[in-house]
């Protein structure tokens, strides 16, 4: 059988086509590559992960900024795609969740939050589902109502270490999954697997409407949340794309496909 988003017949027309917010890299005149432009990109793992299933991955740009032309919208994007995946990269900015930012450094990106916050509510209210790792967790909390701690380790006292700069993508922890959850229906039970940990922001105050699907065992920091309402969203605080089978991780396929049979729902409606 062919694998989800992927069309029999060899056409790719019927793929299901999935879009991936852009991270921003702002005007810096200390960097070498177009110091003085707005850059704006997304990882190849995370492109990778989401077209491992047959689906078609598209970044979709933030339509507005100083060099914005045309008309589109984030509406046109949502017309077009059949789904949203959230990926990581820099810190929400904390007036985005009504705070102020206890360090310059924790400042974030207020530009990514405002555009990102407008695709969430455009795909969750066209029916489309929307998926977050890591930031995009983090983010979708706070387009809800959420709030975060700025820094775990700072606000968060005897919390383990959740970033490694160092290790990186090879910082690991376990997680407990709930009981009852989707999570644990999708991942083969509750119980607790070993996940990789590139964060030191994470949710404070729980978005209403949202369920806690996932914990930290040492220290009761949320790992993964899902909507409870009409709404398919669904995010988890480590990153999928970058778990491979070799590192003893949990296989993160199901949940992968998991949106995109939401995604094909959507578009089948």
């Amino acid at each position: 059988m062919p694998a989800l988003g992927r069309p029999s017949g060899g056409m790719t027309m019927d793929r299901l086509k999935i879009g991936i917010s852009a991270c921003f890299f702002h005007p810096d005149p200390g960097r070498k590559a177009a110091p003085s432009k707005t850059l704006q990109f997304i990882e190849q793992s995370t492109a990778h992960w989401v077209m491992s299933q047959g689906a078609l991955a598209f970044m979709v740009p933030s339509p507005s900024g100083e060099t914005a032309r045309g008309d589109i919208t984030v509406a046109d994007y949502v017309r077009a795609l059949d789904g949203l995946v959230l990926h990581g990269g820099a810190d929400v900015w904390p007036g985005s969740y009504g705070e102020q930012p206890l360090r310059p450094e924790w400042a974030g990106d207020r530009v990514r939050d405002a555009y990102e916050i407008a695709l969430v509510r455009a795909f969750s209210a066209a029916g489309k589902p929307v998926f977050g790792i890591c930031r995009g967790l983090q983010l979708i909390n706070v387009a809800h109502g959420g709030t975060l701690y700025q820094d775990i380790s700072t606000q968060k006292p005897g919390a383990r270490v959740h970033r490694d700069a160092d290790a990186y993508d090879l910082n690991f922890h376990q997680v407990d999954i709930l009981p009852g959850t989707r999570l644990a229906g999708l991942l083969g039970g509750a119980g607790r697997h070993k996940i990789n940990s590139v964060h030191h922001q994470g949710i404070k105050d729980l978005a209403p409407g949202f369920a806690v699907e996932a914990l930290s065992p040492d220290d009761g920091v949320v790992e993964a949340i899902r909507h409870t309402g009409g709404a398919w969203v669904s995010a988890v605080q480590w990153h999928p794309e970058f778990h491979r089978a070799e590192l003893g991780v949990v296989d993160d396929s199901p949940l992968l496909q998991d949106f995109l049979e939401a995604a094909q729902a959507a578009r089948c409606a």
